[in-house]
């Protein structure tokens, strides 16, 4: 059992694993968060602690350790970014009995009492992407190619519908197993269907893999990548010579150069230092998440979720997205577009208001 005067929120995020590669960021984000609000009195002036659990392990193991933790009175809400197999077994094991941030760019749909989303969905993520690519570049014949789990495989059903309204069409659709180093197959596929884009719902490391054999096959002379899930700590992994024509969407970049995000880079450096890991979309989630834990709070004047709910709707705030707002459990951000210009992203539009 906590403390009275501490606030113990199990932080899930993976550090082993194909999103392993987020975690990093995730990491250091959090503790950036943790930090400012300890310093500025915690959150219902308790101190804020993060209890980090493995969110790349599988997803029942999380499950059953988060689950303890809250049974137990060992933490009293769960923040993180990890993948929608984690979600969907956690969810049900907490029952609402304390509020679930989740941070990760997701499928939507999700309503479960309790559960409080930041991430990008598919509706102010790819819909508008889709759009902007076909207009602006010409791209209307795709293939997907995604890891074998729900958030792919619900995106790519939710991208088919999309293709129609930007008159485009989805040629095929490729999904492999988590932790895969031969793409060679999958790339042939792309080939044979004479795609103008592919649609990447890969995470991590696997992506890492997609593009350098993307390049490696020539693929990126006459073919387009759009990812929803693409940082910039995978941009390095990548490559500067496997990142042409390569585009993302998501409410956050490092090179966006908003007055918010400015002052929260130069906030992260202060902290942490020049050896930080680098800024990125999944990292800042995670400082996000913890931000609209302490909002909803402080609005409560609780951490029941009962009393969450009540005042959820009415919560808005500014942060490294600028500002935001919670509406049916999800927070309405801006969504921008940028194209992969070697190791960093050239943001290029805005491509749906946070309204």
């Amino acid at each position: 059992m906590a403390a009275a005067d501490v606030l113990n929120i199990a932080f899930v995020v993976p550090a082993s694993g194909p999103s392993g590669i987020y975690g990093p960021s995730c990491q250091a984000s959090g503790r950036l968060a943790a930090a400012e609000f300890n310093e500025s009195g915690g959150v219902l002036d308790r101190e804020v602690r993060l209890l980090s659990v493995d969110g790349g392990l599988p997803p029942a193991q999380v499950a059953d350790q988060v689950a303890a933790m809250v049974e137990l009175g060992i933490a009293e809400a769960v923040v993180g970014w990890h993948t929608s197999a984690v979600r969907e077994r956690l969810a049900p094991r907490l029952r609402g009995r304390v509020p679930y941030v989740y941070t990760a760019v997701y499928e939507g749909g999700e309503r479960a009492p309790g559960v409080f989303l930041t991430g990008e969905t598919p509706a102010n993520q790819l819909l508008p992407a889709m759009r902007w690519m076909a207009d602006e570049l010409g791209v209307r014949k795709w293939v997907v190619v995604g890891n074998d789990y729900i958030w792919p495989r619900a995106s790519a059903r939710v991208a088919r519908r999309y293709a129609d309204e930007v008159r485009a069409e989805i040629r095929d659709e490729i999904f492999v197993s988590l932790g895969t180093e031969d793409f060679g197959p999958v790339l042939r596929r792309v080939e044979d269907a004479r795609a103008e884009g592919v649609l990447m719902l890969l995470l991590g490391s696997d992506a890492v893999r997609f593009n350098r054999a993307f390049t490696q096959m020539r693929l990126h002379d006459r073919c387009a990548r759009l990812s929803p899930l693409m940082d910039e700590n995978m941009l390095m992994a990548t490559g500067a010579a496997n990142t042409h024509d390569l585009y993302s969407a998501a409410g956050y970049f490092e090179t966006l150069a908003t007055t918010h995000g400015l002052d929260f880079e130069r906030r992260y450096l202060a902290l942490l230092g020049p050896t930080a890991p680098a800024l990125a979309a999944p990292g800042e989630s995670c400082y996000e998440g913890i931000s609209l834990l302490a909002q909803l709070a402080s609005t409560a004047g609780s951490v029941k979720v009962p009393r969450i709910a009540d005042v959820a709707d009415g919560v808005s705030y500014e942060g490294p997205r600028g500002a935001v707002r919670v509406h049916d459990q999800h927070l309405v951000q801006r969504i921008y577009l940028a194209r992969a210009e070697g190791l960093e992203f050239d943001v290029l539009t805005e491509i749906h208001q946070g309204a």
